[in-house]
């Protein structure tokens, strides 16, 4: 189903930009986001590392030229190490409970932090979390149940 997801996913993020103008942080984004939505920690993780990433960005852009294709291969590579430094922590696991704070994807964190920029924290998150919910209950229902 994971093919399925990220399709319905890119499907969902055209039709919330073609309708509300809001992009979803990426085409891809958020179909990895449904394949993950049972693990709450995982999402917040990489939000956390978006935000960090487009403070960086916010940052850098004091002091150099950041725009445009530039920004997004910086906000990549910047959100690609943040992710990395989650990846290379160690889990905490009990009995019970194992905690995974690795963000999902290795670009997903930069792409949600450069359409952080282009259109505000709060637009970028809230589109992703609709068309997230959105795609995995199309998925859902096309599975019958099994997701």
């Amino acid at each position: 189903m994971v093919i399925e997801t990220i399709g319905i996913g890119m499907l969902a993020s055209f039709f919330l930009v073609e309708t509300v103008g809001l992009a979803a942080g990426g085409i891809v984004v958020p179909g990895y986001f449904a394949l993950l939505l049972h693990d709450p920690v995982r999402i917040v993780a990489t939000l956390a590392v978006a935000l960090s990433t487009w403070l960086i960005l916010k940052l850098l852009a004091r002091f150099m030229l950041v725009y445009g294709r530039r920004m997004l291969v910086l906000g990549i590579l910047v959100g690609y190490l943040l992710g990395y430094v989650t990846r290379i922590v160690p889990t905490w696991t009990t009995d019970t409970f194992r905690l995974n704070i690795g963000v999902i994807g290795y670009v997903i964190p930069g792409l949600v932090a450069y359409w952080m920029e282009r259109q505000g924290v709060v637009q970028t998150v809230a589109s992703l979390m609709v068309a997230a919910v959105l795609t995995r209950l199309i998925v859902t229902v096309i599975s019958g149940g099994v997701f």
